[in-house]
Order: structure tokens, then sequence, then C-alpha cells
């Protein structure tokens, strides 16, 4: 079986992010990563769809669990009327698709591309969990093919000597950028904002980044401003969890202010994915909204007054005019003309 993972840190590895097998799917639980090695067992697709809700993987994972969910499902109706299977593979196709609301047009193209197969091996007489199971590593191998392109086209704008910024945790992208700039010999410290309140910078990417032997230092996320003017950040560089095609960028909370910081010094920040053909504008977009009680808290430590509230929107919205260019698998290209990739290019997620 093909992998494309060689090289990458212990949890960009496939078993590591999701992974199906007997009945259960088994996900690396990145609430508790590096300082606790844990995985959650699901033993029904509905299981699943709770680990995403409840971000037991977050960034590019929930795509891996969608697939590995869908497995799931196929083994759980296995024994089932075909007629049933049907409906229950819709179903569950339905539920895992909405798991958590600013992805869900991106989960549903998974999902629906899960159910094509489902419905081929059900007409073949195959195994369904076992077709769609290989059909999620292939997905993978896929993905992680475009980002090392992705990956070629971003290390490109990096200094043979310097200071990269990241935010949040862009999974393959992060894993296989720092692959690349090993391969070229580039001598690279990263600075990484520790992504509050569920810290995915300081535990995740910062993690990948030590695992690949890169100098990693992990910054608060009000040290941003000062690390980029007194660090002489070269680069900052975030993925998206989506790429409007009107050149609006939804990332992780916090992006568009590094991206305001960044205009202000000079410093060019590119976004790298995918632009988005379920998202033409940024009106299509719902932003969600988790729970507050995190902000209060870090790490399950309470840090403020009981009756004060909180707010926890995931994500913000960066505008076209700050962003340097889009980092595809394709080339780089401007916010402003993501029409010109569109066209015969997109990658499921």
């Amino acid at each position: 079986m093909k992998r494309s993972d060689k090289g990458l840190a212990f949890m960009l590895q496939y078993e590591n992010i999701a992974w199906y097998e007997n009945g259960v799917v088994r996900i690396l639980d990145r609430r508790v990563y590096p300082n606790e090695i844990s995985y959650v067992d699901c033993h029904s697709y509905s299981e699943v769809v709770q680990a995403i809700t409840d971000m037991v993987t977050q960034s590019g994972g929930p795509y891996s669990a969608a697939r590995m969910g869908m497995a799931l499902a196929a083994y759980e109706c296995r024994n089932e009327k075909e007629s049933y299977q049907v409906e229950f593979l819709k179903n569950a196709a339905k539920t895992i698709s909405n798991a958590r609301p600013t992805t869900r047009k991106r989960m549903e193209l998974v999902t629906d591309e899960c159910l094509k197969i489902a419905f081929d091996a059900l007409k073949n007489g195959e195994v369904v969990s076992e077709k769609i199971f290989h059909h999620g590593i292939e997905a993978l191998n896929d993905k992680y093919d475009k980002f090392d392109l992705v990956a070629k086209n971003l290390v490109n704008m990096f200094p043979k000597s310097g200071n990269v910024m990241t935010q949040c945790f862009g999974e393959t992208i992060v894993g296989c950028m720092l692959r690349e700039a090993k391969n070229r010999k580039l001598d690279i410290s990263m600075y990484i904002p520790e992504t509050r309140p569920y810290f995915q910078g300081a535990r995740l990417t910062a993690s990948v980044s030590q695992d690949q032997g890169f100098d990693t230092t992990v910054i608060t996320d009000n040290m941003v401003a000062f690390t980029m003017q007194q660090k002489g950040i070269d680069v900052f560089t975030s993925a998206a969890d989506a790429i409007c095609l009107d050149g609006y960028v939804v990332n992780k909370i916090g992006t568009y202010q590094m991206a305001i910081v960044a205009k202000e010094l000079e410093v060019p920040y590119f976004v790298t994915g995918f632009p988005d053909i379920a998202h033409p504008t940024i009106k299509t977009v719902e932003i969600e909204y988790r729970d507050p009680e995190f902000v209060l808290q870090a790490m399950g430590v309470r840090t403020a007054m009981k009756g004060v509230k909180g707010m926890y929107p995931s994500f913000d919205i960066t505008p076209p005019h700050l962003i340097s260019g889009v980092v595809t698998d394709k080339g780089i290209f401007s916010a402003y003309d993501l029409d010109s990739y569109v066209h015969d290019n997109f990658i499921e997620p």
C-alpha cells in the first residue's frame, strides 16, 4: 500500500490521524497531545461525529475521520438489506458532514464521494467498509502529494536562512513545508503563536516542527507584533479552513489581526490551500461559535472569576488586500484572481 507520509512527524502518520480497522475508528486525541499520547476509539459513526465536534481532531484531521467514519458506518449496517444500507449510509453522510458548521460544505464533498464508493461496492458485491477505507488511504496519499507541491511553491518564498511564523495548526502543509525546507537544507527558525483557547500552535504545530528537527519557539498570541518586529520574521504563513473565491480567507481566530500586523510591518502573508468552489463568496460561510467556557480557562485551569462571560468564535475572516498570495499546487495566485485556479483544478479536502 502506497504511503506518502514518509519523513513526516508522528502525528501526521496516517495511523495517528484517524484509522479504521475491525469495526473501530481510532483517532489520536489532539486535545491532550503531546503531553499525553492517547487515542479515542469510536465504535459507531455517531461516536466519530462526536469526536469531530469535540475537537478530538482538528485542521485536516476531521476529513480523514469522516472517511473512516463512513467506513465504520458501512460496517455497522453490513448485515442489513441493501436498501437499508443505502439509507443508513445516506444518514451517516449527512450527520458526519454537519459535525462542524463552518466546514460543512467541504465535508459534504468528502462524504458524497464515500457514498459513491459505497454504492458501487454494494452493486458489485464487495465489502463496503474496506472499499471506503482504501479510498480514505488513497485520498490521504493524493492530499499529501498535492500538499507536497504546495510546499515546494511556498518554500520558494522562504529565505535560505531566516524566520517563519505560522498560525494555528495547518497539519499537512506544516509537515510538507518543513520536509521540503529540510530537503533544501534551509536554515529556518519557526515562531509559533500558542493559539488559545485550544493551544493548537503550542501543542501541535510546535510538536511537528520539533519532531522534524527545526529550531522552534512558541509565543503567546499577544506577542505577534513584537516578535514580527524584533525577531525579523521573513514570512508569515497559515493554512485556511475556507478560501472563498472572492479572496476572503476563513481561518483560526486571530489570523485576521496577524495579517494586519504583517501588512503594517511589510511581512508577506502567504495562505496555503485550495480555493473552495463551495464558497463563491464570504457570505456563504457560517462562522462557528464554540463553548465560551473554554475562553475562561487554560488547559483545564480556570483563569476568570465565576460570573465572568466568555466569547469563542472559532474562526475569523481575512480580506484579500492583506494577503500576499494564495499558495496552491498550481502556483501562487493573487487573492483577487482565484477563479483562474478553480477551473478543472479543485481538490477535495
